[in-house]
């Protein structure tokens, strides 16, 4: 019998379908490139086959090469399109091929990415009602904190308050993203999965409570 977490790898079995625009000269040097691409994948963890296709004939002298990737899991096929092996093996195959972009199924990486050889976006993010909760918690402080601060020495009073509210705006970003956000994700990663997985309510519950006795106690900071 299954157990949770097998069922949910069952379930979300990844695969990426991949596309490369050649053209025509460099369809030699692209095919010494690929097969040390492919022996990179099958050394990846959770690897499970790659499918090859036979390269689309286009116009202008170009071949569209396609290629299927199949994982056991979205965790492993994402951690293939971010390691570092892979990135230095797309580097160095930039050379032989003028565009590509990619789709996955089931993993959190949606859509067709780049138009720029070589370049790539991955979203494995939670829920939105979860980075809302998670950017609430962590910008309350910080513009509860520092409007006192900026009050209490007086900067910026004599400024527009276009011009001061742009300012704070840039400070509180820098500081929200860079030092507050990854000092309070950390300990809510049991919570904050990809939107994909499939979390037990018991983790739910958890998550929640977590932010909202967070909130309250800031709070009650505050009003002293």
């Amino acid at each position: 019998m299954l157990t949770t977490d097998q069922a949910q790898d069952s379930i979300f079995c990844s695969s990426a379908v991949i596309e490369r625009i050649v053209p025509e000269d460099n369809q030699f040097a692209f095919r010494q490139w690929h097969q040390t691409l492919l022996s990179s994948i099958q050394q990846s963890e959770g690897y499970v086959r790659v499918d090859l296709h036979s390269p689309l004939e286009c116009k202008n002298g170009v071949l569209k090469w396609y290629s299927i990737l199949h994982f056991d899991s979205p965790m492993h096929l994402s951690d293939r399109f971010t390691s570092s092996d892979r990135q230095a093996i797309m580097k160095s195959g930039q050379q032989f091929f003028e565009t590509y972009r990619f789709k996955s199924f089931t993993t959190g990486l949606e859509g067709w990415f780049s138009n720029q050889a070589g370049a790539e976006m991955t979203s494995l993010v939670p829920s939105a009602w979860k980075q809302a909760l998670i950017v609430v918690l962590g910008l309350y402080p910080v513009v509860f904190l520092q409007s006192k601060l900026f009050e209490y020495l007086g900067v910026m009073q004599s400024w527009s308050y276009a011009g001061s509210m742009l300012v704070n705006l840039f400070i509180t970003t820098i500081l929200l993203i860079w030092f507050v956000l990854p000092q309070i994700t950390r300990p809510l990663e049991f919570w904050l999965q990809p939107a994909y997985v499939l979390s037990h309510t018991k983790t739910e519950l958890m998550g929640v409570s977590t932010i909202v006795s967070a909130m309250a106690a800031m709070v009650l900071l505050f009003n002293y």
